[in-house]
C-alpha cells in the first residue's frame, strides 16, 4: 500500500465518519473534503477544476427549477387532492393509490418534493378517513425512492453515477437504461407495502393526536389595550394576558403600526398596544374570551381564523442547529410553539433552549392565511395544504395551461434525449442531445413562457445538494487517480475468489457489492456511497475482464435502496415526525424492503446485462 493510497483510505474513513456524526451540513462536508484533497495532494491543484466541469450537477439544477415550474402549477398537488376525494379509506387502497402516485411522479421531479407536496394531501385524508397517519406516511416515502430507480432522472444519484461514468470513459446510461430493474422493483415495493404495510406499520397517532388537540382550527384575537387597561404600564409576564398555564398564546404585539420585534419577557405593555392572540390549552380549560378581555381592559377589534399545525424541519432549513430563542421564532414566523416531536417523544418545556435538528416536527398556533409565508421561507415542510379561498362564493379557476406547458416541457426533455440517443446508434451522423442541454432548455423555455420568476427559479434549486455533489466528485477523482480503486478493488477479488468458482465470480462479486453500498448509504449521503462505489466497481470488472455495466447499474439502485433507517434518505426524515415514528418502525418495514430490492436486482441484472 503507498502513502497516497494510504491518505486516500483516511480521507474516506473521516469522510464516513463525519457524514454519521453529521459534524457540518453535507455540502460544508464535502467542500471541506475536496478541499483537504487537494491540500493532501492526491488530487493537482490544477485538477480540481475538473470537478466543476462535471455536468451532472448542472443536469440536476435545470430538472430542480423544471420541478418547480410542476409543483408552481400544481400539477402532483391537483391528483393528490383528487384521490383525497375518491379514494374509498381502507388502509390497503389508500397505501395503494398514494404509493402509486408518489413512484410515479418520483420518476420524473425531485422525490424529496413529490414528498412534501403529498404529505398534506395524505395527512388530510388520513384525518378525514380516520386512519392512523403513521399507516400512510413510510410507504409514501419508500414508493418515492422507488420511483426515483425507474428513469435516469429519478433522483440526482443517478445522474451523478451517469456523470462519473463520462469522466471514466465508459458508455453513459440512457433515460429508461435503469428501467428494466427499476420498474420491478417499484411493483414488488408497492405490493409488499400493500400486503404487509398494514400490520408492519405501527397504528400510532401524529404529535397532535397524542398531545389530545382536541380542536385543530382556533380563533385568534385582534385586542386593543385601552387607556384604563390595568395591565398599562406593567410587565407582560406579571399580567393575565401573558399567563400561558392559562392556555394563552401571543402570536404578534404592534406598537405605534409596527410589529414588536422583542422577547416577550421584555415587553412593558403600553396603552394601544395591540395584541394577536390565541386562547388555546392542549387539553381544553382555556381561558374565556368574554371574561379575559374585560378582566384585562382591552377592547376585540377582529377575529381572523387560526390553526394548529405541525410544521416538519428538513435538512436545509436555517433552524437546523439553533434554538427557538435564538431564532426570535415568534416574531419571525408569526407562531407559537406549542410542543417538539423528536425520535418519538413530544417535548412540551424548556423548548425555548432546544437546539432543533433536521426531522423535528414543530407543534405551533399559526394564522391560517401564514401558511404560504411559512411555505416560502423554505425552512418548513408544511404538513396542512394552504387552499386557496374563493372570492364572493365563487370557485378559484384553475388554470390548466401552466400544468400543460410544464409536463409537456418535460416530455420534450425526456423524448429528446432518448430518441436522440436512440438514433444516434443507428446513424452516427446524428448528434445524440446530452441530458444536461436538454434540460437547461428545457428550464428556459419555462423561464421564457412566465411559468416561473427567475427569483423563483432559483428558490427551486437545492443549491445544498449541488454544492455537496461537486465536493464528492472530488474524492471520485481521488480514488481513481491514487490507485485507491484498484486496490480495494484487487482484494475484494482476491478474498472472493478464494471462496467462489471463477465462473460465479462476477455473480457473486454482484451480489456483494450490491449489499456493501447498501448498507453504506444507510448511514452515509448516498450520493457520497456512490462516487466512492463507482471507481471500484469499474475496477473489479476491470480484474475480472468483465463488461462494467451490471456492477454499475446495481450500485446505482442499491445507492437509493435505503429503507432501514430514518436517516438514510430525507424524505424518511420528513414523515418521520408527523407518522409518530420509531427507529424501530423504519427497521421493522424497510429491512424487509431492503431485502426485496437486493434479491430483485442481483437476480435480474446479469439477465438484462451480459457480464
Amino acid at each position: 500500500m503507498s502513502l497516497e493510497i494510504g491518505l486516500t483510505l483516511l480521507v474516506v474513513l473521516l469522510t464516513l465518519v463525519a457524514f454519521v456524526r453529521e459534524w457540518a451540513s453535507p455540502d460544508v462536508l464535502a467542500l471541506s473534503i475536496l478541499c483537504l484533497i487537494v491540500a493532501l495532494g492526491l488530487i493537482d491543484m490544477k485538477d480540481m477544476s475538473v470537478v466543476f466541469r462535471n455536468e451532472a450537477p448542472l443536469t440536476i439544477a435545470s430538472l430542480f427549477v423544471i420541478g418547480g415550474a410542476l409543483e408552481k402549477a400544481g400539477a402532483v398537488n391537483q391528483i393528490g387532492q383528487m384521490l383525497r376525494k375518491r379514494v374509498t379509506g381502507g388502509v390497503r387502497s389508500s397505501i395503494f393509490a398514494f404509493t402509486l402516485v408518489a413512484a410515479f411522479f418520483s420518476a420524473w421531479m425531485n422525490n424529496t418534493a413529490i414528498v412534501a407536496i403529498l404529505l398534506p394531501v395524505v395527512l388530510g385524508f388520513a384525518r378525514s378517513k380516520d386512519i392512523a397517519a403513521s399507516k400512510l406516511l413510510i410507504p409514501l416515502s419508500y414508493s418515492s425512492i422507488l420511483g426515483g430507480c425507474c428513469t435516469l432522472i429519478g433522483t440526482s444519484t443517478n445522474l451523478l453515477v451517469n456523470g462519473s461514468l463520462k469522466e471514466l470513459g465508459l458508455e453513459p446510461m440512457g433515460m429508461f437504461t435503469l428501467a428494466p430493474v427499476g420498474i420491478p422493483l417499484a411493483i414488488a415495493g408497492i405490493a409488499y407495502l400493500v400486503a404487509f404495510g398494514p400490520k408492519l406499520l405501527p397504528d400510532r397517532s401524529s404529535i397532535t393526536g397524542s398531545l389530545e388537540i382536541d380542536f385543530r382550527t382556533t380563533p385568534l384575537h385582534h385586542l386593543l389595550i385601552g387607556d384604563g387597561s390595568p395591565l398599562v404600564g406593567k410587565k407582560l409576564f406579571d399580567t393575565a394576558l401573558g399567563s400561558k398555564d392559562a392556555g394563552i398564546h401571543i402570536l404578534e404585539i404592534r406598537r405605534r403600526g409596527t410589529r414588536l420585534m422583542v422577547p416577550l419577557s421584555e415587553v412593558q405593555v403600553e396603552k394601544n398596544d395591540r395584541f394577536l392572540v390565541a386562547l388555546h390549552r392542549r387539553k381544553g380549560g382555556a381561558e374565556k374570551a368574554e371574561e379575559l378581555f374585560s378582566e384585562i381592559g382591552a377592547q376585540e377589534l377582529s377575529i381572523v381564523d387560526g390553526l394548529v399545525s405541525e410544521l416538519v424541519i428538513p435538512a436545509e432549513s436555517s433552524l437546523v442547529g439553533r434554538t427557538l430563542a435564538a431564532s426570535d421564532f415568534r416574531q419571525r414566523y408569526n407562531s407559537v410553539v406549542l410542543a417538539v416531536h423528536r425520535s418519538g417523544l413530544n417535548i412540551t418545556s424548556r423548548m425555548a433552549e432546544l437546539s432543533l435538528d433536521r426531522g423535528d416536527t414543530l407543534l405551533v398556533i399559526t394564522a391560517v392565511n401564514n401558511l404560504p409565508a411559512l411555505k416560502e421561507t423554505r425552512d418548513f415542510v408544511l404538513t396542512d395544504t394552504i387552499e386557496e379561498k374563493p372570492v364572493d362564493d365563487l370557485p378559484v379557476p384553475v388554470r390548466k395551461w401552466p400544468i400543460i406547458l410544464s409536463w409537456a416541457v418535460l416530455a420534450t426533455v425526456v423524448l429528446t434525449v432518448s430518441i436522440t440517443d436512440l438514433l444516434s446508434r443507428v446513424s452516427p451522423s446524428i448528434p445524440a442531445i446530452p441530458i444536461h442541454y436538454a434540460a437547461m432548455v428545457g428550464a428556459l423555455a419555462l423561464l421564457w413562457a412566465g411559468i416561473l420568476t427567475p427569483r423563483e427559479a432559483y428558490a427551486s434549486v437545492d443549491w445544498q445538494v449541488l454544492l455537496m455533489l461537486y465536493g464528492l466528485l472530488g474524492l471520485g477523482m481521488a480514488m481513481q487517480s491514487t490507485g485507491t480503486a484498484q486496490w480495494l478493488a484487487h482484494h475484494l477479488v482476491s478474498i472472493t475468489e478464494s471462496f467462489v468458482s471463477p465462473e460465479m465470480l462476477p455473480f457473486v462479486l454482484l451480489w456483494l457489492v450490491f449489499i456493501l453500498t447498501t448498507m453504506l448509504t444507510e448511514v452515509l449521503s448516498n450520493n457520497a456511497t456512490a462516487v466512492m462505489m463507482v471507481p471500484i466497481v469499474v475496477r473489479i470488472a476491470t480484474e475480472l475482464d468483465v463488461s462494467s455495466r451490471p456492477f454499475i447499474v446495481g450500485i446505482t439502485i442499491a445507492a437509493s435502496a435505503c429503507f432501514a433507517m430514518p436517516m438514510g434518505y430525507q424524505t424518511h426524515m420528513m414523515v418521520y415526525g408527523p407518522g409518530g415514528y420509531r427507529f424501530s418502525d423504519y427497521l421493522r418495514t424497510g429491512i424487509p424492503l431492503n431485502l426485496i430490492c437486493w434479491v430483485i436486482s442481483c437476480s435480474l441484472i446479469p439477465f438484462i446485462w451480459d457480464f
